[in-house]
């Protein structure tokens, strides 16, 4: 049963890593060229927006409520109905994100202003800066929308390795604008909101060959009255409403760290990028591989295939996530110092950006599971339960920050940006709970024997690692004032000592590599 899935999610692993390093390569050059202050923090929020509406749209509802509609044009269909398919969406989806784009653009002094009031109650060239640089970034969206959705098409006729490759375009056009141009330039904000425009384009460019190869690129055609454009559409108002919950989310977090010390949403950002690396590379890879399947498995009415990879699926997670969330818990410092800690990014922006990875640490396997667990209410065409799901955790992380980590900054709390970090993390967690509670009360996931030995194999050789990892961490100003050479020769063979230890208790606790590819471990 996961044979194929594990060479699925492989391959697309090695593509999505690949991704996640130039988008650390991306993040330290862009770290080097703007540092940390009002300009950086500008460009951050200009470049949140559209990748906040881009999750909304494209990654969130979108990409969940088509890849079950053309995989059930696939199975049940001949290739005309799908192109048709294809050709509808992408021209209504096209159009609709065209428009909105154009609207953003428009508004953008009033859509700044949504996610840092802060900055429009005292006006300044900060909040100038984010505006003019939002004009650049905010088309992006209906870009990376298009991108995605030939992606999942790509996704339901088993080509995972392109879809995933694309980011690293961005991640390219990015580390030229920001080494060849941005470091030359007067406004080099600007410069780099400029490279996420070019960016979005080429993505979208770097796939069309693909689809075209599947004799499914087609004229886009306005057709929102087609069945299956109808059903997407059907699909997606309750999906976008979900995926909202974690966007209303993150436009909380950027108010609130807007409202902090000059740099908070800096921290935030680049600590953040840091836990995205483990998370896509590992289970954001895997939502995408097991989408396809689960909706396969549904639409045949195979149960226990369905419920099989749901279970294989969350052991994959629990085996990969738990150890690197055991990482940047207790190497935290070295890891800000390695990527960030150069030229205008200064030894306390290590320390502070470190604290917030700490913080999102304990909050990486919630992401995780979320991220696993969602296909499998989806490939149900179930988007209702997720949505009251998430809106219960944005709820329960909304009161945090606003009962807890507001007043506490107001009080003098020392690093509050920690406690938004801590109050998204709780949100995961909750989150993670009710989806998986209500998976195994419908019957549609039911473990199979051998969880609570797993568990404990995972949980002794991440102490083991992390006890070892925390020592080698030693005094973080030490990391800031080593040589480069040497943060990444240390560094690199610290994390890479720390992974043969996690794996050698593994083993030597009875774990074997036949235990992925079996329902049972």
């Amino acid at each position: 049963m996961s044979r194929p899935l594990l060479k699925h999610t492989t391959t697309t692993g090695f593509a999505t890593l690949l991704s996640r390093i130039t988008g650390l390569l991306r993040d330290s050059f862009i770290a080097q060229a703007i540092g940390v202050g009002a300009v950086s923090d500008a460009f951050l929020v200009a470049f949140k927006i559209p990748n906040f509406l881009r999750r909304l749209f494209a990654e969130g509802a979108f990409s969940q409520s088509f890849v079950p509609v053309i995989s059930e044009y696939k199975t049940q269909r001949g290739q005309a109905d799908v192109r048709e398919l294809v050709a509808g969406v992408s021209g209504t989806l096209g159009g609709v994100l065209f428009l909105v784009s154009l609207v953003g653009v428009i508004a953008a002094p009033l859509i700044i202003y949504l996610f840092a009031v802060q900055w429009g109650v005292t006006g300044g060239s900060q909040f100038d800066m984010a505006v003019q640089m939002l004009r650049w970034t905010f088309p992006y969206l209906f870009f990376v929308s298009l991108t995605a959705l030939f992606g999942g098409v790509l996704n339901s006729y088993g080509s995972f390795f392109i879809p995933a490759f694309t980011q690293v375009i961005m991640n390219l056009v990015m580390i030229v604008a920001a080494v060849v141009f941005a470091t030359h330039s007067q406004n080099p904000g600007l410069v780099l909101a400029i490279g996420v425009f070019v960016s979005g384009l080429l993505q979208l460019l770097f796939q069309l060959p693909a689809v075209a190869r599947l004799g499914l690129l087609a004229l886009p055609r306005w057709r929102p009255a087609l069945e299956g454009v109808r059903r997407v559409a059907k699909l997606m108002v309750p999906g976008i409403v979900g995926s909202s919950m974690a966007q209303i989310s993150l436009l909380l977090d950027t108010q609130i760290a807007t409202a902090l010390a000059t740099g908070s949403v800096s921290w935030l950002y680049y600590a953040d990028r840091l836990m995205e690396f483990p998370l896509g590379v590992f289970s954001i890879a895997l939502a995408t591989v097991i989408l396809p399947g689960l909706s396969a498995h549904h639409a045949s009415k195979s149960a226990a295939q369905f419920s099989g990879t749901l279970d294989w699926a969350l052991r994959l997670v629990l085996l990969l996530a738990s150890p690197a969330a055991v990482g940047m818990l207790c190497f935290a410092a070295p890891m800000t110092a390695m990527i960030f800690g150069y030229r205008q990014f200064s030894p306390d922006d290590v320390l502070m950006t470190s604290y917030a990875l700490m913080a999102y640490s304990w909050g990486l396997l919630g992401f995780s599971f979320v991220k696993v667990l969602v296909p499998g209410y989806y490939a149900r065409q179930n988007t209702r339960r997720p949505v009251r799901i998430a809106m219960t955790a944005l709820g329960i992380t909304m009161g945090i920050n606003l009962l807890i980590v507001l007043p506490a900054a107001k009080l003098g709390f020392p690093n509050p940006h920690m406690l938004v970090a801590t109050a998204t993390c709780i949100g995961a967690a909750i989150n993670t709970l009710l989806l998986w509670r209500g998976l195994t009360r419908e019957g549609v996931l039911v473990h199979s024997p051998g969880w609570t030995a797993f568990i404990l194999r995972v949980l002794l050789a991440n102490l083991l690692m992390g006890a070892m990892l925390w020592w080698l961490a030693g005094d973080a100003a030490h990391w800031v004032t080593m040589p480069f050479v040497e943060r990444i020769v240390r560094g690199g063979g610290y994390i890479l000592l720390g992974a043969i230890v996690y794996f050698a208790v593994l083993f030597a606790s009875g774990m074997r590599y036949r235990h992925l590819r079996s329902a049972a471990i």
